[in-house]
């Protein structure tokens, strides 16, 4: 597949994902909670290396390093949706209390202390209030980026066939 083409894609998809996230945020009035927030973070470093790559419309060595990077940006959203998808299948009795909001959590404490209670996770990261085939949000966003991290993969390994 083409540089350009496969870079389009993707920006295409984060794009989707991103915007149908805003759209139950502020369509619906679905809070997102701090896990969320840092699964569009990993989709929009997606979007920016793609964006880059579309612009750039690379040739190896670059063709590997931007197709590296969205593989590596994927790889962190499915540590983040795969620990609230796990948050969210654990028994209501081992279901962390709700902690504070992101943005007071960064106004009170180190950026370091915040990600680590961030990714401890919370009461909130394991509510499910949307389902769509019975998957939630964070299923459905683990999904995207598996198979993101997987076109990545699979882009490097083929360098890039018909570049340009």
């Amino acid at each position: 597949m083409r540089a350009r083409l496969f870079y389009l894609i993707i920006i295409l998809i984060c794009t989707g994902l991103l915007g149908f996230g805003y759209y139950l945020q502020f369509g619906k009035g679905l809070e997102p909670c701090p896990l969320c927030i840092f699964q569009r973070l990993a989709y929009t470093a997606i979007l920016v290396i793609a964006a880059i790559g579309l612009f750039h419309g690379p040739r190896r060595p670059w063709l590997w390093i931007y197709s590296g990077l969205v593989s590596v940006a994927a790889v962190a959203g499915i540590l983040i949706a795969g620990r609230q998808v796990w948050l969210q299948h654990l028994p209501a009795d081992q279901v962390p209390e709700c902690g504070p909001g992101l943005n007071y959590m960064l106004q009170v404490f180190s950026l370091p202390k915040t990600l680590q209670m961030v990714f401890r996770g919370s009461g909130e990261c394991a509510e499910v209030h949307w389902t769509f085939l019975s998957l939630s949000i964070a299923e459905w966003s683990l999904i995207c980026f598996i198979l993101i991290t997987g076109a990545g993969i699979w882009h490097v390994a083929r360098g890039g066939k018909g570049n340009a």
